[in-house]
Formats: C-alpha cells, structure tokens, sequence
C-alpha cells in the first residue's frame, strides 16, 4: 500500500478550538533579556527602549511581566520595525553590574532608553497595558513644532526654554541630529523648527539654531558648533536647558534623588532672590568643574521644613546650605562665608573625601582642631538625610514625601 501523498486533515472541530485558542491566547511578544554581552548594541541601535529592571522574588516584579509583554504585543504591531521600539529586561539578581551601571535601587524599575542614552525621567505611570503602550506612543511623538510663520516665534510663551532650529529642509542631517537632542530633551525645553521660505531670514549664515531663555528681554543665545555634531549640539542644548542650580519639589524630588548623585541644597525663603542669586554665581565660579558629581538645588525653607529639622534648623535660620548624601545631613558652616573664594569648593571636596562622614561620626579631624580645643562628638544626635528615606507603596518603593509628615 503506497504512502499517503498529503497528511491527514485535522477534524474541522480541532480547527475551530485552534482558531478560539489563538484569538483568546495570542502569541506571547519575545522581550529581549538583557546582559553585559548584549546591552550596548541592543540599546544603542533602538530608537526608543522600555527597559523592565526587575527581580525574581519580588512579588510586583512578577505581577508587572505579563503586563508588559502584553504591551510589547500592543505596541509591535504599530511600530513593527525592530529598532523603532524594543521593550527588553534585565534579572537584576543575576546581572547586578548592570543595576548598579544604572543606579537601580527598587523593582520593578522602567526605564526608557533612546539610542542607547538612558533618559533621566523614568516611568512612574500606572502598572497597565494602556498606559504602558500610551507612553510609547507619547514618546515616539514629534517633540519639534513645526512653525508656520516667524511672526508665532514673537509670541511664545517666555517664562519657558525655547530652542528655535531654522533649516532649509527637513531632510538633512542638520535636521536629523536637531530632532535626536529634541528627542531626549523635549522634557526640558519647548523645540520649535522652520523650513524652506519661512526660515530665510534666520539662515543668512546658513542652518542656525537659537536658544530663548526664560524673560520677555533676555536676549538670544546662538550654537556656534557643527549642526552635524551630536555631542556638541547636545552639550549646548542641555547646558541651555538644564539650569546648573535646579528647584526641588515634592514633585521632583523622587526624581533627583534617582540621579543617584548627592545633593547640595540652598534653603531659602521663596522671596529671598538675592540669597539664591549669590549661591548661582558661586555654584557657577567654583564648583562647575563638580557638575556631574553632585546636583545643585535650592529648596523653599517654608515648603521643606522637615529636612531643616533634621539638621537643627528652621525657616528663622535660612538661607542655610547644606549637603544630602543620602548617608547623612552635611551644613555648610556659615552662609555669609559663601563668597571667600574656594570655601564652598572645598565643603564639596571634603564631601568626595569622605571627610565630612569622618567628623559626622568622630568630630574634627585633629588638625583641624585649635590648641586647647575638645573634639565634638556629633553622633549622639546626628542629622541624617531626610530626602533620601522610603517607604513601601502600591507598585515600588518611593519617596516619603516631607509634606505628608507635616
């Protein structure tokens, strides 16, 4: 007997279970796992990634993965192309180099990456298949407004950080690289771009792009580097709009606090400008060589009354500087002392020393310490960081808010 040439059929009542498991039960997106081996080339190749950095034995680690391979799903068929969105994970348990790499201190932790940068806002939306793919949509959206007519620019809203590019055309790699900085900075600034016609006047030395800073007559600032540059367009943007010296507030403070970098903080009081105009220009003339190793704040004294407290102070003291290095509360001796060249710089410096945390604990080093003088013990009552304290909520661990103590 010869050998069926087709195989047998399934029984048409197998074809429809088939058919209702598949629609009920789609097929499960692929996440890409992450690891030292792979990370740099996955991320960097995609234009935007969602990264999940979780672990296996907390509970919301495991409640969040079928959530976000449902949202891959949801997401992959609207942006098919590989590298236009890649949702990914990384086993923090097994890859602990990694978490460390970027500051990961509870799970589960989402972070969106954009060619390969990791962008400093990370996810705090709702845990859902909609949020999640609403936010991918949302940043896969053009931050650039396209301007129709100069005369929208004498209108813009003033009291924000405008960066104008004006292009011949937008297919060029002027453009392109204006759009990469625009994609990781629209958080911080407005982006605005022109072409053709339109932009003529602006572009009598060619393509140009502009920074309005905040105030009805602050005058314009030009970028005078390559406009095919990444790194310099990006360095000049950001330095425009990220101010050196930022505000904390209840809203953002979670946020600087997952920099991971220590804090040093002017409290004044919300009107005292001239307090806080001494410590920008100081903060400017002897510390910006310390940018990238400590985040310059000032925090309103009425608002943040608690983390006074826990140095021995209140809004009658302020303006008072301090650090935060999330070990321990440092005050800076005397604010009056601000402006003798170098004292703020080296409060700083004993920070990286490790000599503040020293004398926190043991008192003044002894050559510090005038012929005759007790060395003061600090530690009966010692002021601890107040920004850096958690507590559990409903998905993660996250900041325990000053006000909601007061």
């Amino acid at each position: 007997m010869r050998p069926a040439i087709f195989p047998l059929l399934p029984d048409p009542g197998c074809l429809l279970l088939l058919l209702v498991s598949w629609l009920f039960n789609p097929a499960r997106s692929e996440i890409t796992s992450l690891d030292s081996g792979n990370i740099d080339d996955i991320l960097n190749n995609a234009d935007v990634a969602l990264v999940n950095f979780y672990a296996d034995w907390c509970r919301f680690s495991q409640m969040l993965h079928p959530i976000f391979e449902e949202a891959s799903n949801v997401i992959k068929e609207e942006y098919p192309d590989k590298n236009q969105v890649v949702f990914a994970r990384v086993d923090c348990d097994q890859h602990s180099d990694i978490a460390q790499r970027y500051r990961i201190s509870k799970y589960p932790t989402l972070k969106l990456f954009r060619n390969g940068m990791m962008m400093k806002r990370e996810y705090r939306g709702q845990r859902s298949v909609t949020a999640i793919a609403d936010y991918i949509r949302q940043q896969k959206s053009n931050p650039i407004r396209e301007v129709q007519d100069l005369e929208e620019i004498n209108s813009l809203d003033r009291s924000r950080r405008n960066i104008i590019g004006y292009f011949e055309q937008k297919d060029s790699d002027n453009y392109r690289t204006f759009e990469r900085v625009a994609n990781i900075l629209h958080d911080d600034c407005v982006f605005l771009s022109a072409f053709g016609a339109i932009s003529k006047a602006e572009r009598f030395s060619g393509d140009n792009v502009i920074y309005k800073p905040p105030g009805e007559n602050a005058p314009d600032m030009v970028y005078l580097g390559s406009l095919t540059n990444f790194d310099l367009i990006y360095a000049w943007t950001q330095d425009k709009c990220v101010p050196l010296v930022r505000e904390i507030t209840f809203e953002n403070g979670e946020e600087l606090t997952e920099e991971g970098l220590p804090f040093l903080i002017l409290f004044h009081m919300k009107d005292d400008l001239e307090s806080l105009e001494k410590f920008q220009q100081e903060v400017a003339r002897q510390l910006i060589g310390e940018k990238g190793t400590i985040n310059f704040l000032h925090a309103d004294c009425d608002k943040f009354r608690h983390p006074l407290l826990h140095i021995q102070k209140t809004p009658a003291d302020c303006p008072v500087i301090a650090i935060d290095s999330f070990r321990h509360m440092y005050v800076f001796p005397d604010f009056s002392d601000l402006s003798v060249p170098g004292k703020l710089k080296q409060f700083v410096l004993d920070l990286h020393s490790g000599k503040l945390h020293r004398e926190f604990h043991h008192g003044p080093d002894p050559t510090d310490v005038a012929p005759g003088q007790p060395i003061q013990d600090l530690a009966s009552s010692p002021p601890e960081s107040s920004f850096q304290k958690l507590a559990p909520s409903e998905h993660r661990y996250t900041l325990l808010r000053e006000k909601d103590e007061l």
